[in-house]
């Protein structure tokens, strides 16, 4: 996030020495995006970071692509994915591209016994089930349900689970994702037209400093492969830190939805964008009060953009017979709208209380294996009348 935070015992300077009370030095480390031109963060270290004692092996996690070119509208039952206690095993990527990866997990143990870095994406994990703790090398971050948590490429990181019914709704994006650009000002603090502001992100709390030695598990994924190495100090052993890259997480709840007097598009529930794909919060939100107004959304030609909606809680008005953990892709190339009978229903109607996360991306999807276990296929046919 493009403002500052610090945490623990860091040094007047920047790259000047910096010791315990015994006069042991600290080992500094740039935690830095885009070369030495986008948004870091300097560490300091009880150990040197860069101890590797054992390279164990890799295993390719790259997923099974079914369908290439795709031009067919799906409807997939997220629910139906099965649980798996890992919750790395438990990812199931559903539509991919070369910028990102939309992915189904359903983690049911507490811990795990490794820490993970995803070194080829950043990662935002919507929260739909369950409560927990993001615990990193930067510090923690209590989650619960409608969370999101932006989890930078590059952070060494553990999931803890308070219970075994957890359900996430992941994108790993190649490319980093941002606050929206015309809801920042030059300086990059969100203005006063924004749906959310710097209050309602939480920063991470609490750091951990381990000063240990031993063997430490370490998965890092990278080119579609997960490598395992072994550690040879603890990874979570920062005395302090500051910055500004960073996790941090933001509730789908404390998003405040833009309406108007008639229907408004979908950039004003943006919540994230990159280079290649935006992220939109459908929240509770008054409807539409020009005295004429169609609450449903018109019909729309999806010519530049997939349009992926995962359907989290409420009555989406504008679909029939969708439910919690659904997910519809409606690709680029044809038009899509509200199912037959919707438009009419929504007249008159003055609020809504649909809950959804929304992936617009540019490149078309693809579909792979784990999506078709979980296709109804038939909603490509729903609005023939």
């Amino acid at each position: 996030m493009p403002f500052y935070h610090a945490l623990g015992n860091i040094p007047h300077k920047r790259h000047t020495q910096h010791k315990n009370p015994e006069g042991k030095f600290y080992y500094e480390q740039l935690f830095g995006t885009v070369g030495f031109d986008g948004m870091s963060s300097l560490l300091y270290h009880v150990h040197r970071p860069t101890q590797v004692k054992k390279i164990v092996g890799s295993k390719d996690v790259a997923p099974k692509i079914a369908v290439e070119k795709n031009m067919r509208s799906l409807r997939l039952h997220g629910f139906k994915v099965d649980p798996v206690a890992d919750h790395l095993e438990s990812r199931k990527p559903i539509l991919v591209n070369s910028d990102l990866q939309i992915v189904l997990s359903a983690p049911t143990a507490k811990s795990v016994d490794y820490f993970y870095k995803n070194a080829d994406c950043d990662e935002m994990i919507f929260i739909h089930k369950g409560t927990g703790k993001l615990r990193t090398f930067l510090g923690s971050i209590d989650f619960a349900y409608g969370d999101y948590l932006v989890i930078p490429r590059g952070m060494i990181y553990q999931l803890e689970f308070d219970s075994a019914d957890n359900r996430h709704f992941i994108v790993e994006s190649h490319h980093p994702l941002y606050t929206p650009k015309r809801y920042r000002n030059w300086f990059g603090q969100l203005l006063e037209h924004s749906p959310y502001c710097e209050r309602d992100i939480r920063r991470p709390k609490d750091l951990e400093t381990h000063d240990e030695k031993g063997e430490f598990r370490m998965l890092i994924k990278k080119q579609g492969v997960l490598h395992e190495l072994i550690y040879a100090t603890h990874p979570f052993d920062v005395v302090g830190w500051d910055g500004y890259n960073y996790p941090y997480a933001f509730s789908i709840h404390d998003f405040e939805p833009i309406t108007g007097r008639v229907h408004q598009p979908p950039p004003v529930h943006q919540t994230f964008e990159t280079k290649a794909f935006v992220v939109c919060s459908f929240c509770p939100r008054l409807y539409d009060y020009h005295p004429q107004s169609i609450p449903a959304p018109y019909n729309h030609s999806n010519i530049d953009s997939d349009e992926v909606l995962y359907y989290v809680d409420g009555d989406f008005m504008s679909r029939n017979d969708v439910a919690a953990g659904h997910i519809s892709l409606h690709p680029a190339g044809i038009p899509h709208g509200p199912h037959p009978g919707a438009m009419e229903r929504s007249i008159g109607k003055t609020v809504t209380d649909e809950l959804a996360v929304m992936v617009d991306t540019f490149k078309p999807l693809q579909v792979t294996e784990e999506a078709l276990k979980i296709d109804d296929g038939k909603y490509w046919n729903s609005w023939v009348e």
